[in-house]
């Protein structure tokens, strides 16, 4: 079955940067989400890498009026059937597995999948994948590699992420294949830990206002 485009397209389309946030205490999620939003960055990514994810992702999910909250990090069907019950409503992966591409289809929390190679690119798209992370983004050969492969795999959308930072961002979008790009610059560990989300918020207004 085709992915779920359409409910992923709200998410890409709707900024140009979606914060890529790594939680290691879920008493901040609440603060640092509404930070996010009040700054123009309703889309987030939570990564399944700390043990506070889950609840980071339930505590925003049930308290932040105008968030959408997705879930990072998934690397197979029951970390997918987590992030759902925690109430993400989008699911990315660094890849696509036979496994992920099951426990996805025809469900209503579309997965935005990773790929890197041109053979990758075209596994993900005969499986009716249209709408792909681009990762680890600048390590992997960074815009000029999209740019390279957007002529040849012409129908493919990407959101890099990975070392992207906001200096580099906008030669990303510049890209006839990019809609969007995912950072972890707008939620710096620091800033995390001393609840400074004043601060963050300032970051996501400036992401917010990136343009190609």
């Amino acid at each position: 079955m085709p992915q779920n485009s359409a409910a992923l397209k709200p998410v890409m389309e709707g900024q140009p940067v979606i914060p890529v946030v790594v939680i290691e205490d879920a008493a901040h999620a609440v603060p640092m989400a509404k930070a996010l939003v009040a700054g123009g960055l309703p889309a987030i990514e939570v990564t399944l890498r700390t043990a506070a994810a889950l609840d980071a992702i339930k505590r925003i999910a049930g308290e932040v009026e105008g968030a959408r909250i997705g879930a990072g990090t998934i690397l197979d069907p029951h970390h997918f059937e987590q992030a759902v019950k925690a109430g993400a409503t989008f699911i990315v992966s660094p890849g696509l597995t036979r496994d992920l591409r099951t426990a996805a289809e025809g469900h209503p929390v579309p997965l935005l999948p990773g790929a890197v190679t041109p053979s990758e690119m075209m596994e993900a798209r005969a499986a009716g994948y249209t709408h792909l992370k681009f990762f680890p983004a600048e390590q992997a050969g960074g815009a000029a590699y999209l740019n390279a492969v957007s002529s040849p795999l012409n129908g493919l959308v990407f959101c890099p992420t990975g070392g992207i930072s906001a200096a580099s961002a906008a030669a990303y979008l510049k890209l006839p294949n990019v809609i969007c790009v995912g950072g972890s610059w707008i939620t710096p560990k620091a800033l995390m830990a001393e609840g400074r989300f004043d601060e963050i918020e300032r970051l996501a207004r400036e992401a917010a206002a990136i343009t190609a």
